[in-house]
């Protein structure tokens, strides 16, 4: 990113082809619709160009992409193109944490309650396991993407873990 904004424009095809899938599954799971996520994708990668003076190159490149690939959803989102909650049936194996046992993950019965549960979880928890569990980004990623600090993440992560077995099991009893 660095030569990107040094004007080498050429290697922002490398960017593009390193990171566009990884932003695509960020978005599918925040959104579930295919091509809503290619659609924010392509404007991540352009307010990387728009504003890349703002990245100094002191952090992770991928935490200020996150950064922008937040901002780029919560503008879809308040511009009301009907994005809905993630559904994170196809992926529930990302979890991990203990909260089902793996035999659970096999069935489509546990995997329609863990989206039930995802679903139920506010936006802020929903986006920390999506981040932490699906991306696989470290908590002091996460900090830099939200911009807040590390232990605060670390709380929203134990919580919304908390919170998605609580929803998950409560569904399961009914």
């Amino acid at each position: 990113m660095l030569r990107v904004k040094a004007g080498d424009l050429d290697k922002m095809g490398l960017l593009f082809e390193r990171y566009n899938r990884p932003l695509f599954a960020f978005f599918y799971h925040m959104t579930h619709k295919a091509d809503a996520s290619e659609d924010l994708v392509q404007n991540v990668f352009y307010r990387m160009l728009k504003y890349k003076h703002t990245f100094t190159g002191e952090g992770e490149f991928r935490s200020w992409m996150y950064y922008l690939a937040r901002n780029v959803l919560n503008d879809s989102v308040k511009q009301n193109k009907g994005l809905n909650h993630a559904d994170i049936s196809d992926f529930a194996d990302s979890l991990g944490g203990g909260i089902l046992a793996d035999e659970g993950f096999e069935k489509q019965q546990d995997k329609d309650l863990l989206h039930q549960a995802m679903g139920g979880l506010s936006a802020e928890h929903r986006e920390v396991l999506v981040l932490s569990r699906f991306q696989e980004l470290k908590y002091d990623e996460i900090a830099k993407v939200l911009n807040i600090n590390e232990g605060t993440v670390k709380v929203r992560v134990h919580r919304a873990l908390g919170e998605l077995k609580k929803r998950f099991f409560t569904n399961e009893s009914r």
